[in-house]
């Protein structure tokens, strides 16, 4: 059994690290971050690209690609700490097209394809959700909560924008008057579960990243007259951290696959990769920082981004505690 990326696959993720190491540097990402907006322009460039619809079903304009396309796309957007907000698209859509009527997958999910409309998603409690990626603009926001969901326009949904940590993605409050909102009549739970999926990829690009950028630290500083990275004990910390990396990724795209292949096994995968990446990404970007010696807590370094993405995207679809219940519940009740 041959549990790699396909060809066609392995080209999108190439494509995507192509493309985005050209439009997002550093530079631009430092840029977006404190110029304290989206970066408007790299989002206009991937919907004409077709990314936004890249799980979207082909009747609906989209590409219709599975879960495993989209997380390998998300992969290498984390990498690049872009800030486009196709992962919060992706997770509405994926709620629109598994919950919503007809009616509203034929208004929403072309125009969510198209990239001529935002949408985002957000867990609530008590009709606020308190965390919520891109929904300062967003067209329609899908809020989940206790089993149900609905739509909320622009013009029904309360939005506060919140101050984070991580300024590379806009983040907001999100609440809902009573009575706002159209009903999704169907179950939105695993819709919820291929965001989280996909959120998992985001991370593994994430750790990807902490990861190289730690290594060609290394190898080019050097103390006592050899590069730092021949020490045992900064050798050991990168090890840890490619260890991180690679259980990440093979939690992400273990989901991902479920997603796909294995609806029935989807909730427990999405905890696991939810679970994984989150801590995986919060200790390889702290290892980062701390590889990097002086300079790496510093305004100046760009490993301190990383660290802030993976700090707070790893709470978007809920708590790794959480995530770590439902994979106790589902490993007892397997006996």
């Amino acid at each position: 059994m041959n549990f790699d990326l396909s060809e066609d696959q392995r080209e999108i993720k190439r494509t995507a690290r192509d493309l985005l190491a050209d439009r997002c540097p550093p530079e631009r990402v430092r840029a977006v971050a404190e110029g304290g907006g989206p970066d408007g322009a790299l989002a206009a460039e991937l919907a004409e690209l077709g990314w936004p619809g890249i799980a979207i079903p082909a009747e609906h304009d989209g590409l219709g690609l599975g879960a495993v396309e989209a997380a390998a796309l998300l992969e290498e957007l984390g990498y690049a700490l872009a800030g486009a907000p196709l992962l919060a698209t992706a997770a509405a859509a994926f709620a629109i097209e598994g919950a919503g009527s007809d009616a509203q997958r034929a208004e929403w999910l072309p125009r969510l394809a198209a990239g001529s409309a935002t949408a985002t998603l957000g867990i609530a409690h008590g009709d606020v959700a308190a965390l919520v990626a891109d929904a300062e603009g967003a067209d329609a926001i899908v809020l989940v909560q206790d089993g149900r969901a609905r739509l909320l326009t622009a013009a029904e949904a309360e939005v506060s924008p919140l101050e984070t940590i991580d300024p590379t993605r806009r983040y907001a409050r999100v609440g809902a008057p009573p009575g706002a909102g159209e009903p999704l009549p169907g179950d939105p739970a695993a819709a919820v579960d291929r965001a989280a999926a996909l959120a998992a990829a985001e991370l593994v690009g994430v750790c990807q990243r902490a990861l190289d950028d730690t290594v060609a630290y290394v190898g080019e500083r050097r103390q006592f007259g050899r590069p730092i990275g021949s020490f045992q004990a900064v050798a050991h910390r990168c090890s840890d951290m490619l260890l991180a990396a690679e259980s990440a990724r093979s939690a992400a795209y273990f989901a991902a696959w479920s997603a796909d292949a294995d609806p029935d096994g989807l909730p427990f995968a999405a905890a696991l990769a939810h679970s994984v990446a989150a801590t995986s990404a919060r200790e390889a970007t702290a290892s980062a920082i701390q590889a990097h010696g002086g300079v790496g807590f510093t305004w100046e370094a760009d490993v301190h981004w990383l660290y802030k993405r993976a700090q707070v995207a790893s709470r978007l679809f809920g708590s790794v505690g959480a995530a770590r219940e439902r994979i106790a519940g589902a490993v007892a009740a397997r006996g």
